[in-house]
């Protein structure tokens, strides 16, 4: 018995097929680019990313033993909006959450609503990354394509619409577009009204307690190689997927998810919206479990940095990879310096994440002398993004978040040198999953449960997490790194200062 997880993040999607233990049949992913036709801008082909998702399907059904999966669900990128037609295909390019244009919009919600009010109503914090300002920059900017949509989707209902026919999003999904009650658990009707947004143009909201949601079309199950009905499971956000996959369905566990963007989520019994995190952005919503809420720290480089660095500077060590079969970043990093590097990486190449959201921020490397190489500017990039996390536990700590535990996912939990780095910095322990692919395997948990494959999520976890390593911090690298997390800390506030200056007068 088994089921399907798809997962469509900002860069690329992964299909995976599970057996009920957690077991992978059959995996395949693809990967797809972020289109920037301006500055701020941050675009998507979302039917390329249709093209794309439904080849990794197709595949990863190829290689798994069970041509009769049971169900499916979708862990997908938050806040991105694609306006479509009545046929469902998209009318323009996804506008992402990392697009930074609505700057007006944002600023005109916080007039209109009130920073703390819309926080306390929604849970998210006043940024351009959420999908209400993007709406209402479409309908200021491109008001013929905002009147002929009918509908305005994010990934999982626009998947879902293309898979079933009929557009249905999941609370949790919903709750980070700033146009959700967290309170009443439906779309904040005031909150449209006042955007002038109509709330026949969102999808309905699916069952809180999850569920079936449609049938795959019978054509495209022909087109994928499936012997028999598939059934469409409410899924969610791809961050609080990743936090049900790494087993994090209780207050006071958190997740470490190092992927494209690296997020810190934390379960929690009801939603904590003090003032600290609202003012350091952080996100408060809807967890995929009934009856918990998360709250998400953002830092909007996290592997995406190491990754711009191995395409930029290291040709040859790509290339090495693949002729030796290894991994590149292993390769990258292999004679990098056991202690400190002492150069430091303000990891801003996308503006600043949580907590001091500043889309006027940019990335910097300082300290540089003739000593530095290819290996200790690439662990310099890993002590930056990881000095950047203990910034945001320390705030969440700080507003009274507990974190008990911590289990690290993604693809960054695959590089032990980052997982040491993250243990030593941040002084914590690391649970580290066998499966590192959280947001997949989070889905696939949805899709076991809402199809009684599992009775429950507890079971669920017992049946399929199992931790492969634990990382421990060691306290001589935690006192080696403190004095230069106290440097660390005043190098953005010092290089804002500049950066406000240019923007000022440019």
């Amino acid at each position: 018995m088994s089921v399907i997880a798809l997962d469509i993040g900002t860069t690329g999607c992964k299909a995976i097929v599970f057996d009920a233990q957690g077991n992978i049949l059959g995996a395949a992913s693809r990967e797809y680019p972020i289109l920037t036709p301006k500055p701020a801008y941050a675009e998507q082909d979302a039917e390329l990313v249709w093209q794309f998702a439904m080849e990794a399907l197709k595949e990863s059904i190829q290689k798994s033993s069970d041509k009769s999966p049971k169900a499916m669900a979708l862990s997908v990128q938050g806040e991105a909006v694609i306006a479509v037609d009545k046929n469902g295909k998209a009318l323009r390019t996804a506008i992402l959450g990392m697009d930074t244009r609505t700057t007006f919009q944002n600023n005109w919600l916080k007039d209109t609503f009130g920073e703390v009010e819309l926080f306390h109503q929604t849970g998210m914090p006043c940024h351009t990354i959420n999908t209400l300002p993007k709406l209402l920059w479409l309908k200021d900017a491109q008001p013929g394509i905002f009147n002929k949509a009918e509908q305005f989707l994010l990934y999982e209902d626009f998947f879902i619409r293309r898979f079933t026919g009929q557009a249905v999003i999941s609370h949790c999904l919903a709750s980070r577009t700033q146009m959700y009650d967290l309170n009443k658990g439906k779309w904040a009707s005031d909150i449209l009204e006042k955007c002038q947004i109509d709330e026949s143009k969102l999808a309905p909201l699916a069952p809180e307690r999850g569920g079936v949601v449609g049938n795959l079309r019978k054509d495209l199950a022909n087109e994928l190689g499936l012997a028999g009905e598939l059934l469409m499971v409410s899924g969610g956000h791809d961050q609080a997927c990743a936090a049900l996959g790494s087993g994090v369905i209780e207050p006071g566990l958190a997740m470490v998810s190092t992927g494209t963007a690296e997020v810190v989520e934390v379960a929690m019994k009801t939603p904590n919206l003090a003032e600290d995190l609202q003012k350091g952005g952080i996100s408060i919503y809807r967890h995929t479990v009934p009856g918990l809420y998360l709250a998400m720290t953002l830092n909007h480089s996290g592997g995406l940095l190491l990754r711009w660095f191995r395409d930029t500077f290291c040709k040859w060590q790509i290339e090495q990879a693949k002729n030796l079969s290894e991994d590149v970043y292993d390769l990258i990093l292999k004679d990098a310096p056991k202690i400190p590097t002492g150069i430091y990486v303000l990891p801003h190449f996308a503006g600043s994440g949580t907590p001091s959201l500043d889309t006027n921020s940019k990335g910097a490397i300082l300290g540089l002398t003739f000593a530095a190489d290819l290996p200790t500017i690439a662990k310099a990039i890993l002590e930056g993004l990881t000095f950047e996390l203990r910034i945001n536990l320390t705030l969440l700590k700080n507003a009274g978040v507990s974190i008990q535990k911590m289990l690290a996912v993604g693809g960054g939990a695959k590089n032990r040198l980052w997982l040491q780095l993250k243990a030593d910095i941040n002084n914590i322990t690391l649970a580290v999953p066998k499966v590192t692919e959280a947001a997949c395997l989070g889905a696939a948990i949805l899709a076991g449960v809402g199809v009684g494959i599992y009775s429950d999520y507890q079971t669920a976890i017992k049946s399929v997490l199992q931790i492969s390593d634990t990382v421990l911090p060691i306290d001589e690298n935690y006192n080696a790194y403190q004095q230069y997390y106290e440097t660390y800390k005043q190098i953005y506030p010092m290089l804002a200062q500049l950066y406000h200056i240019r923007y000022k007068h440019s």
